[in-house]
């Protein structure tokens, strides 16, 4: 199964006009990915509790909305991320809680009407998950999270992100094309298509036929993790500036890459092992987040889902002057 995705859609929500809003664009987005009346209604619905939970307990905030591609069909995904001083989940989880100009249903009832739902807050702010699967859906959710924005909101991004899973093994892409924009995204997606082809092939052959699909273009920074399931072991490599780490709940490990631009001049990219990773975090992220973070800063947050965390992480770190990708996965050999 391979995986690729579009922008995260930002809804600011300012004042209680834009709960409206919010709740029409998320149903749109569960309507045009074939969720039937019901199951739009089930993503309305929670569209409207996370807008209005937003302006009651941290006066505004975003909506992070984004279509989730599936084996078969798609999901949609929301998160609700604030800057305030956190608030009362307990108070919030309760049914009967009115956050405002809804009907009182409580955050509980939208964990229920949610197939996936996990909050990280403290003194930083909040940030809260919700993914919604058609009815019919019986896949297990897949325990990745990207969070990926363009700079100043411009349609395209030079940042491309691409997972691929194959029974129990895992390969994950992050390709930063030279520069923002246009020409830098043509050069990062002509990279992702030469990976997609064979995802899974030897390191060093891999990088080359990325290298010769992006001879022409910007060129760009590129680095791809292989996990292998059956064997608890992950292969690194990388050229230019991808950032990457593998987390566990007491350590982390930054994963090294090698100077060059792939499509451009680099020497060949000597991959690396790493072994015993199975229930690690892989993070990857294009230079568009700062580097200095560290997950120990925030307790908890590495048992959250990867989607929180890469959020919490755009939130906290993203730069402000480039594109940014954060992608988040959850390096477990039971999912295939």
């Amino acid at each position: 199964m391979n995986i690729s995705g579009s922008l995260t859609q930002v809804l600011r929500i300012e004042d209680s006009s834009q709960i409206g809003y919010a709740r029409r664009t998320a149903q749109q987005l569960a309507e045009l990915h074939g969720f039937d009346e019901r199951d739009a209604g089930r993503v309305a619905l929670v569209a409207t509790e996370l807008a209005s939970n937003l302006i009651k307990h941290a006066g505004h905030g975003e909506i992070h909305l984004r279509a989730l591609k599936r084996l078969d069909g798609f999901g949609i995904e929301m998160l609700a991320v604030d800057r305030a001083q956190g608030f009362d989940l307990d108070a919030c989880l309760a049914d009967g809680f009115s956050t405002g100009g809804t009907q009182g249903i409580g955050l509980g009832a939208v964990s229920r009407q949610a197939e996936v739902f996990d909050v990280y807050a403290d003194q930083r702010g909040a940030v809260l998950l919700a993914r919604l699967y058609p009815r019919s859906d019986r896949q297990p959710d897949m325990p990745y999270g990207v969070s990926q924005h363009s700079l100043h909101d411009d349609p395209a991004c030079g940042d491309v992100w691409h997972l691929a899973y194959n029974n129990g093994s895992i390969s994950a892409l992050v390709v930063d094309g030279l520069g923002h924009g246009e020409d830098a995204e043509r050069a990062a997606r002509a990279g992702e298509r030469a990976f997609a082809l064979t995802p899974f092939a030897e390191p060093t052959v891999l990088m080359e036929d990325m290298h010769r699909e992006m001879i022409g273009s910007r060129g760009g920074a590129v680095a791809f993790a292989q996990f292998d399931g059956a064997r608890d072991q992950l292969i690194f490599a990388g050229v230019g500036n991808i950032g990457a780490s593998l987390i566990a709940a007491d350590k982390s490990r930054g994963l090294a890459s090698h100077p060059g631009i792939v499509g451009g001049q680099y020497r060949k990219a000597r991959p690396f092992d790493y072994a015993h990773v199975n229930g690690h975090l892989l993070i990857m992220y294009s230079d568009g987040l700062q580097s200095r973070w560290n997950l120990q800063d925030y307790p908890g947050l590495v048992h959250r889902h990867p989607a929180v965390i890469a959020s919490v992480l755009h939130r906290d770190f993203c730069r402000g002057r480039d594109d940014v990708t954060v992608l988040v996965v959850a390096l477990e050999a039971a999912h295939g």
